[in-house]
């Protein structure tokens, strides 16, 4: 295939391309506005895996597309220092390098690793020199019921440990109960403890109950200023889905219309297949464009997905598949 069909990953940190969200004050009326049908949101994103298919040299390219915007994670309780070094290691040559070589592309990586706050340290320091940042859950992760006082700390001591990514959980009551400005003060605490470090906020979508609570939950946390907004802990027994994508990335696109300022995307959980991750990117330029289609602006929350877009990658170049134990992650 031409190298020229596929394009260098570079990864840049958000505050290098986009200005940062700043937020604005809570608007209730336009909050009470937001609505969902469901049923119409349910058939839009059924068409979706069966309207959009990229073949040969196009999948590859967007399938190395793809791997730029992985926040390859670990976040299990028996994480230790040698699990987190392998997967920094895979972050750094997500491909092996052979692949890399003959795609045109030597230099791809990952757009981030996520741990657990006690592994900040060894991430940092295995991804020194790299420019991959090193993103951590927090505010207690995944049910995020700590005291209050120890979420916002939990957060200023991940930053000064060298995390420049922060991924919180909110309280999903608030949303249950309607308590939006309760949402509302408690992301905007967390964004001050980030400093400039940015911020995602887990909104636990399969919690929510209803299209509509995601919907403002999304738009509440934007306006508290939120750098992403994100499906899922991964923790949910529902994780990351189509028709829960579409209401997020709508939302994004009304607060992009109303204030010009643009808030990433992050789906995570259940995503693991190359094919999962296309229909994906293919929903992000069709309802948001191209310029939401770079590491700044979407991630995927993923572990095993890199494995078999590695898959899919070999067979693109050899006709043939390899096991899937030839690429394993951590």
């Amino acid at each position: 295939m031409e190298t020229t069909t596929l394009q260098a990953a570079t990864h840049q940190l958000p505050q290098a391309i986009e200005p940062r969200n700043p937020g604005m004050d809570l608007d209730m009326d336009w909050v009470r506005a937001v609505q969902a049908n469901t049923s119409a949101i349910e058939r839009r994103a059924a068409t979706l895996p069966g309207r959009r298919s990229v073949k040969k040299a196009h999948q590859a390219a967007w399938l190395c597309k793809a791997i730029s915007m992985i926040d390859l994670t670990t976040l299990s309780g028996d994480d230790t220092a040698g699990r987190v070094k392998r997967l920094c290691a895979k972050a750094r040559q997500p491909v092996n390098p052979v692949i890399l070589d003959q795609l045109g592309l030597p230099d791809l990586t990952t757009g981030a690793v996520c741990v657990y706050h006690d592994m900040i340290e060894t991430a940092v320091q295995s991804l020194a020199g790299t420019g991959i940042p090193v993103a951590a859950v927090s505010t207690g992760f995944p049910a995020g019921l700590s005291p209050f006082h120890l979420r916002v700390e939990e957060i200023r001591q991940s930053v000064a440990d060298g995390a420049e990514e922060i991924d919180i959980v909110i309280s999903r009551r608030h949303v249950l109960k309607g308590n939006w400005q309760a949402l509302y003060d408690e992301m905007r605490a967390f964004r001050e403890a980030c400093g400039d470090a940015h911020v995602k906020a887990i909104l636990a979508t399969g919690e929510l109950g209803t299209l509509r609570n995601v919907a403002r939950a999304s738009l509440v946390c934007m306006m508290a200023g939120a750098d992403f907004i994100k499906t899922s802990t991964g923790k949910e027994s529902v994780n990351a889905t189509l028709p829960v994508s579409l209401v997020m990335i709508r939302a994004i696109r009304d607060y992009y219309d109303r204030t010009g300022f643009r808030v990433g995307y992050k789906p995570a959980g259940g995503i693991s297949k190359a094919k999962d991750a296309l229909v994906y990117l293919a929903l992000i330029k069709e309802e948001l464009g191209d310029r939401w289609l770079q590491p700044d602006l979407f991630r995927f929350g993923a572990s095993s997905l890199l494995g078999d877009i590695e898959r899919q990658l070999e067979h693109h170049l050899t006709g043939a598949y390899s096991a899937g134990h030839r690429h394993a992650i951590g």
